[in-house]
């Protein structure tokens, strides 16, 4: 089905099953598209571009080829595309490439899209994917065996809330990055990050939580993950971040902080860390490890860092 410039659409109850390419494609829409089956889709299950007004919600997705939901625009800008209460499984990445298929949820571009309460499991790559997409929000979804990274922020967006989401099986559970192409400014609290698990394929994985610039990282509980439970900036991509009352358990290295020449700011308070077999916190230059555990020890000597009244176990 392909629908363009349709100001009031309305898709309730149908089926979409068995297609060789594509599901449902619209451009320029708005209306909403409820309560639809999509599956054994060659493609992807269901592609907007350039929405004005799109309700994407309790629609049944499964056996994609290449990815669940696409929010997309030709430019950046706003959308406000509210994608909820779907079920989205086994999608994978049969056309390849590093991250733009394998999704349940990606986002291009798209200003304001809000995707929450949703079901997604067993994809390729991401639960959700935002690409350039400002101001999106990731909200009380819940998330199980992806093959990436559970839920993405990256590259050129300006604000993103992750917040109130579990995500259980994943090679990293939530990363707000690139900074060094603008992306900046989010909020990552209340989620439940679990069974992280260490992939070396493409870029290295293994963490709960990674985040860069203009981040708060609050109140989330992150257990199992085999590099960091959290890793706060890279090289020189940091600038004012706060990490504060969050539990981190068995993890490789609790809290891994960078500390190279031209980083930024970074405050880490309050946490609980228990059972880091590599140090709770730790100062790193890229992937090593420097001096002593931060938990037990003074940060005094690192001039971009206040690490102080955290737990460690």
């Amino acid at each position: 089905m392909t629908a363009t410039e349709a100001s009031s659409l309305d898709v309730s109850d149908c089926r979409f099953v068995n297609s060789g390419g594509g599901g449902v494609n619209l451009r320029k829409c708005a209306g909403r598209i409820a309560n639809c089956t999509f599956g054994n889709i060659a493609r992807a299950a269901l592609f907007s571009e350039d929405a004005s007004g799109l309700e994407i919600t309790g629609n049944h997705l499964h056996d994609c080829g290449d990815n669940g939901i696409l929010v997309w625009r030709s430019d950046m800008g706003e959308d406000g595309t509210l994608v909820s209460g779907n079920r989205i499984e086994r999608i994978a990445a049969r056309s390849g490439g590093s991250g733009q298929n394998g999704n349940g949820v990606n986002v291009f571009r798209a200003g304001s899209v809000l995707v929450t309460q949703n079901r997604i499991a067993d994809c390729a790559y991401s639960a959700i994917r935002s690409n350039a997409g400002s101001n999106c929000q990731m909200i009380a979804n819940s998330c199980s065996r992806l093959g990436e990274v559970a839920l993405y922020a990256e590259f050129g967006f300006e604000g993103a809330v992750i917040a109130n989401n579990i995500v259980d099986t994943a090679a990293t559970g939530i990363s707000v990055t690139n900074f060094n192409e603008g992306g900046r400014l989010a909020v990552v609290q209340g989620n439940i990050i679990r069974n992280i698990f260490f992939r070396k394929t493409g870029e290295v994985r293994g963490n709960g939580i990674a985040v860069e610039a203009d981040t708060t990282v609050s109140g989330n509980v992150v257990e199992g993950a085999p590099a960091y439970g959290i890793i706060v900036g890279w090289g020189a991509y940091l600038r004012d971040v706060a990490v504060t009352g969050n539990v981190i358990r068995k993890s490789h290295i609790g809290i891994g902080v960078a500390a190279n020449a031209g980083a930024g700011t970074a405050l880490i308070t309050d946490n609980l860390i228990d059972g880091a077999q590599d140090g709770a916190i730790r100062a790193m230059k890229g992937p090593t490890p420097i001096g002593p555990d931060l938990g037990l020890e003074s940060a005094e000597s690192y001039r971009n860092l206040a690490v102080y009244a955290n737990v460690v176990r």
